[in-house]
Order: structure tokens, then sequence, then C-alpha cells
């Protein structure tokens, strides 16, 4: 009967990481259906941005107060969760604190500071849980913020919070069954859960060990059933993307818009230049101007939906939003991300020709992609490096490359481009003549 705990502590560890890999899995499957991205910057250099951006958060930092409640609910993830190492090696071993006896006084301040974390946590999640449902922050709400989103948001919220409080619980059983039973082992005072001891001081041992044991459960459960919910279907996917989308992310000017290798070539033929790019198209891959769906992006873009934290900054700092327009680049990025799952769930079940005679476009309409300015706004709110933009030009280039549906003044300027090499109706020798009069 010994072991019994041990054996279910080993099932659950399995089951839970079988379900991650299959999750874990699946996402990186859709993202492979994008097109082939390569950084433009050094290795060097995007280490360095993933270090300053996704670890150091700079970027929050332009808000200041969630920036520093950011950071501690993100440390308090990091930190207190290494605990989970020896909660780990406890269930399969059939120990209790491991690593007590071996560190000493080390352990002690180890876990104060976990404790002083967690506690940091608790405050942080019910600050945020009150800035988005009594203050209503203005960013957090928007008509792509259904029902859902603004579930999985406080949901995680609580669920953070419990963890914690799960963790304190632990830690103040433990005291108080010291000297008691031979199990638990003298590990010093801890500051945070010796406040809650004393509450929980008038229990008898047997309340105080379910208690302990039950505490003890629930936060080894509650963070594998956590790391599930995150990886199966949240926007907190950002925990584990962010560092991948800042690696990855392109470090070029951002007013820099890449052109198609396609047309670069064309244009290079019909000027006689030699193509800078010499590689024979696959006549088995159908060309194709622009996106019309999102195997026409690239997998970086894909990973950038994945990677969206849907706090808003992007469509806050968005011109075309402020004045009114349909567009929102956080709406983009949760559109892309829809459509890639539904993607996706096809081909697993149906193969990779099936066709579900949809697009992107029954996702994102010609209306937001043509409020657009390009001017980038979005891009630089964004913590993680997100570029909406790049999805709404290439969705913008199928439009009008492919099913010449340009607004009648984008093809005046484009005639005007093509004829006078300038956006105005005037010809080239006559541009000058605003001087004559000088």
């Amino acid at each position: 009967m010994h072991i019994l705990p041990q054996f279910i502590f080993a099932v659950l560890l399995a089951v839970a990481a079988y379900f991650i890999f299959r999750s874990v899995s699946r996402i990186r499957f859709n993202i492979l259906l994008g097109k082939s991205y390569e950084p433009s910057s050094s290795i060097p250099e995007r280490w360095m941005n993933m270090t300053l951006t996704a670890l150091g958060q700079r970027k929050m930092f332009k808000k200041p107060l969630p920036a520093i409640l950011h950071i501690f609910v993100y440390l308090g993830f990091l930190i207190v969760n290494v605990e989970m190492l020896e909660i780990g090696l406890d269930g399969l071993l059939g120990t209790h604190r491991l690593f007590a006896a071996p560190l000493g006084s080390f352990y002690t301040f180890i876990i104060n500071v976990f404790e002083f974390f967690a506690v940091a946590v608790i405050i942080a999640c019910v600050i945020f849980l009150i800035r988005r449902n009594i203050v209503h922050v203005k960013r957090f709400i928007g008509k792509e913020m259904t029902q859902w989103p603004r579930l999985d948001a406080n949901l995680i919220l609580i669920f953070e919070i419990c963890l914690m409080i799960a963790f304190l619980t632990m830690n103040a059983g433990d005291k108080l069954l010291q000297g008691q039973n031979d199990h638990y082992i003298a590990t010093g005072n801890f500051m945070f859960s010796s406040l809650l001891a004393s509450l929980l001081s008038g229990l008898s041992a047997p309340t105080l060990f379910v208690l302990e044991r039950s505490a003890w459960w629930f936060h080894i459960v509650g963070v594998m059933f956590f790391a599930n919910y995150v990886f199966y279907n949240s926007k907190h996917l950002h925990i584990f993307f962010a560092f991948l989308n800042t690696y990855y992310a392109r470090l070029t000017p951002q007013g820099k818009v890449d052109n198609m290798p396609s047309v670069t070539k064309e244009v290079q033929l019909m000027l006689g230049m030699t193509p800078t790019d010499n590689t024979p198209a696959d006549p088995s891959t159908p060309m194709r101007f622009g996106a019309k769906d999102v195997q026409d992006l690239s997998w970086k873009n894909l990973m950038d939906a994945y990677s969206c934290t849907e706090c808003g900054r992007c469509t806050e700092q968005c011109p075309a939003n402020l004045t009114g327009k349909l567009l929102s680049p956080r709406k983009i990025m949760m559109d892309t991300r829809d459509r890639l799952e539904e993607v996706g769930n096809n081909i697993r079940l149906h193969g990779k020709d099936h066709q579900d005679d949809k697009s992107l476009f029954n996702y994102i309409s010609e209306e937001e992609i043509l409020a657009c300015t390009t001017c980038n706004a979005c891009v630089e709110a964004c913590p993680v490096q997100i570029s909406p933009v790049e999805i709404i030009v290439q969705m913008r280039r199928y439009k009008v490359m492919e099913e010449s549906k340009a607004p009648g003044s984008w093809n005046a300027m484009f005639s005007n481009i093509e004829n006078n090499f300038a956006p105005w109706k005037f010809s080239p020798s006559d541009r000058f003549n605003w001087s004559d009069k000088l």
C-alpha cells in the first residue's frame, strides 16, 4: 500500500506528459503548414533580443504599473515552479522534502524566496482580476473579446491564485506536523506560511495531515492540469512562445516591407537584368501573389498567432482603430489562430487535399485589411514583437494582384506610378514647373 501513492503519481505524470506531447505536436504541425522563413539577423543578435524582450520584458515597461505586476506573476510562475523538481521526485520516490537535509539552512532561504513570490503572484493576480472585471480597462474590451477570451483570462488568474494558496497551505501544514510525525523533518521557519500556520494551529494532527497532503496533491496535479490547459486552448501559450517568437523576430527597420521574390524576378527580367533569385519554380506548386489562406503565410506569421497574449496594446495604439475603423490588430492575430486551428484539424481528419471552401477572408474582412496604414504602431506596441502588418499586407496583395479588387483611388495611384513614376497625375517633365515662379 505504501507504493500506491507513488504509482498514482507516476500514472498522472505520464498521462499529463502524453497530452502535453499531443498538444505540442498539434501546434507544431499547424505552424509548419506555413511557408519558409529565414531571419535576417545574426544568431547573437537574436539571442540578445530574446534575452531583453522575452526574459527582460523591456517592452512591457512602457506601462510601468502593469509591467511590475506582470513581472511578479512571471517570476513567480518560473521561480515557484522550480520546487516542482523536488515535489516530482518526492512523488516518484515516496520521499518528503528530498532537498531539505542536503541543503540545510539554504533550503529554508530558498523556500522563503518561493513564498515571497507566491504571495506576490496572489496580490498581482487579484489586481489583474479587478482591472479586468471591475475597472474594465478599455484595451481588454473589443468586439473580438467575446465570452471565451474573457473567461480564459479570468480562469488562468484564478487558477494561479489557487495554486499559490495550495503551496502556502502545504508549507503551513508541514510546519505544524514537524515533530508530530517522523515523516515531516525540520525545515526552519518560513515567513509567510508561518502566519497561515498560526491560523491552523488548533487543528488535530490527523486533520493537518489530510490538509497538507490535499494541498500537496492539489498543487502538483494543478500544475499538470495548468500545463495541459495552456497548451490545449489558451492565450497563455505566450508563456512559452514569447521566447521563440522574439528569437525569430524580424530585427530590420519596421517600415521596410519585404518584396515578393516572384515579382522581383519578373521585374528584373523585364528590365533586362539578371535575376537575383535563379531558383527554378516548383511546377507542382501554383504560384500565388499574397495570402488567401494560412498556408500562404510564413511559419513565423503562424507562430505570431500562437504567441498573441490578447493584451490589446496593439489595438490600443492603432490609428485606424482609434478613428473608429473596423480594424483591430489583435483580432487579426486571433482570427489567424482560429483559422489555422480549423485548417490543421481538417487536414488531420480528412487529409492534406481536403478543401472546406473557406479561407482567411471568411474571418478577416476586406474592410479591415484596407483600413491599415502600415504604420507599424501595433508592432512597436507588442510585448513579444508580433507583426499583424505582415499578415495584412499579404492579404492585401492577394486581393489586389490575384482578384484585382483594389479600391478605385488605389487603382488611380497605381496607374500614376506606372505612367508618371509618382502617385500624382503629373508628367515627369512637368514636375518642377512650380520653380518657374521663383
